[in-house]
């Protein structure tokens, strides 16, 4: 028997091709847009997919501003933050934060969808988040993706 035939194969940072995608979140829902953006970052929806390994494509993301959130999520969630000094919790609400970097919501959702290790740290990295249509990263030509057709 040909053992050679069925050994599992393990990416590595030289083995694994990172490509370029390009997201549009107008009128997306943030928690969909997030965990789809999240798998994409990890790598999920590729074959060679290792857990402990950076194997995801860099993802940019435009309009982030023109984000969606369903329900009564713009006024009663609560986004919880601490100053680090005694008594420094300070709290606000998505509404207030789009208000003031509207970046900040979807990065967050993303960020939260993310291994919370060195690992979910790099992965962030190679996300690229932009208020308007407009984008840094048209040297690498990002290939648009549908984030609703992903799943």
């Amino acid at each position: 028997m040909d053992t050679l035939s069925y050994k599992t194969v393990s990416a590595n940072k030289a083995t694994v091709r990172k490509e370029w995608v390009l997201v549009d979140a107008t009128d997306v829902v943030l928690g969909r847009l997030a965990s789809r953006v999240a798998l994409i970052l990890r790598g999920k929806t590729k074959p060679n997919y290792t857990p402990h390994v950076d194997c995801g494509d860099n993802v940019v993301i435009i309009n982030a501003e023109k984000v969606r959130l369903t329900g009564k999520k713009l006024t009663d969630k609560v986004y919880v933050r601490h100053t680090g000094y005694p008594g420094g919790q300070r709290f606000t609400t998505p509404n207030e934060l789009l208000k003031r970097k509207p970046l900040a919501v979807v990065e967050e959702a993303i960020r939260g969808m993310l291994p919370k290790n060195r690992l979910g740290a790099q992965l962030f990295r190679n996300l690229h988040v932009y208020a308007g249509s407009e984008h840094k990263q048209e040297a690498q030509k990002p290939k648009q993706i549908n984030i609703n057709e992903l799943l």
